[in-house]
């Protein structure tokens, strides 16, 4: 099924403190092509603000970190997922928090993947590919069986 799907890019609200594991996410998506356009907030308040401000473009996808100054990204997730206009964003928790608490929380909070730092950029491509599939099959209008 892979092989019918194109690839496709996409514009990224990335969530994320660490100036270095933003710059890593970055030019993983851009090495790959999967990036339009990025956009970056360094906590949940200024993601908020970002995704609430109407000249900003909304996102395809938004990579979240959970550990940030101000509001963390376990707040922002609830907040999302709980906004009607929000809520359909795909999101990718990408984290150094592997504990089962931490994973079991963020998809009680409706994340689409969770993706442990250091990452595996391929893990995290993947996940990220996932996603697009999962929406793109979901998305598309249904053939029209029987005559009419």
């Amino acid at each position: 099924m892979n092989a019918l799907l194109p690839d496709r890019s996409y514009h990224v609200l990335l969530v994320e403190d660490d100036a270095a594991d933003a710059l890593l996410i970055e030019e993983a998506m851009t090495d790959k092509g999967m990036v339009r356009s990025i956009s970056r907030a360094t906590d949940g308040i200024t993601a908020l603000e970002y995704l609430r401000a109407p000249e900003n473009p909304r996102p395809d996808l938004i990579v979240l970190d959970l550990n940030m100054p101000r509001m963390n990204g376990r707040e922002l997730l609830g907040v999302l997922k709980n906004d009607p206009e929000l809520g359909m964003i795909p999101i990718v928790v990408l984290t150094t928090s592997s504990t089962p608490d931490d994973i079991a929380a963020a998809y009680s909070r409706h994340a689409n993947a969770y993706v442990t730092k250091p990452v595996n950029l391929d893990d995290f491509l993947q996940a990220v590919r996932r996603i697009d599939e999962f929406f793109l099959e979901i998305a598309s209008v249904p053939e029209q069986h029987g005559e009419g």
